[in-house]
């Protein structure tokens, strides 16, 4: 197929070029819907509660859209870091193609906002003429090549033996933290997880007491309120190692981080104060509470 490269005719050359020319159409796909929705929804120039409310499956499409398109971005961002670092390797590669190909699809075939809500470009007021002009050689590229069953069979071959590509992130810091909470997936939790699941067993105070020693609970608490002061960034990294290993073991420390977060931005000093340090050294373990 015209713009694939000769490995297996997998991935698509001059890729970051072609994706950021389809991030593009996709950037003048959202304008459109936003002024369609934005004419909707406001009344004098200002958004209108009584308007929105009778629109509010447009409008609740359109935050979707928005979402796709700055996940594209994000997206683009991390594969020309990893390029000028020369670590853009066939996953890594596969990945973007597949991202682009499923989410430049769903902009314009539908987006399935919940099981029976799927937003299309009608929805939100999208002329025929845009989305027509949406569909460019790149965006057609992308969404036809990019995101194939073979596409997809090649990621699960690459990521089978547990590492799923380059961070990209621009800092050494989340590298060495991934490399550490790996290694203690892989050695205290991955060996035990089936074993718990099997008899449906807690997770032993043994492994979480090895999470306290490595600052689990405390990684975005401030450094004043005995955290280590990382934040959401070191926090997302720890979590999807340890969730690698065993989802239980990566659920432990997103309560800690959620409840050390709503004491920090709305509780009292007494409530800082007592409760802070506490939950940073894993002295309380805050469960997840649904209603």
């Amino acid at each position: 197929m015209e713009g694939m490269t000769g490995r297996d005719s997998l991935i698509i050359n001059q890729l970051t070029g072609r994706a950021a020319a389809a991030l593009a159409a996709a950037e003048d796909l959202l304008a459109q819907a936003r002024h369609a929705v934005s004419e909707r929804t406001s009344r004098d120039g200002r958004p209108d509660s009584g308007l929105l409310e009778t629109n509010q499956f447009a409008a609740h499409g359109l935050a979707w859209m928005a979402t796709y398109v700055e996940g594209l971005r994000q997206m683009l961002g991390w594969g020309q870091r990893l390029q000028a670092a020369e670590q853009f390797g066939e996953l890594e590669q596969l990945i973007l193609q597949a991202a682009f190909g499923e989410y430049l699809k769903q902009l314009t075939g539908g987006i399935a906002i919940s099981q029976v809500e799927i937003v299309r470009p009608a929805d939100l007021g999208i002329s025929e003429q845009a989305v027509a002009a949406f569909h460019t050689p790149q965006t057609a590229l992308l969404m036809n090549a990019g995101n194939t069953d073979a596409v997809r069979m090649r990621i699960a071959a690459l990521i089978e033996d547990g590492h799923f590509g380059q961070l990209g992130l621009g800092d050494e810091m989340p590298d060495m933290v991934r490399d550490q909470f790996h290694r203690f997936a892989d050695e205290q939790v991955t060996p035990h997880a089936h074993g718990w699941h099997l008899k449906d067993q807690l997770i032993p105070m043994e492994v979480v007491d090895q999470m306290c020693e490595m600052g689990v609970f405390g990684l975005t608490v401030p450094e004043q309120d005995g955290g280590l002061g990382m934040g959401k960034l070191a926090m997302c990294v720890v979590t999807e190692e340890l969730s690698r290993g065993y989802i239980g073991v990566g659920s432990l420390g997103t309560r800690s981080e959620i409840a050390a977060e709503l004491i920090r931005l709305g509780g009292t000093d007494a409530q800082k104060e007592k409760y802070l340090p506490k939950i940073a050294a894993g002295e309380i373990l805050p469960p997840a509470v649904f209603t």
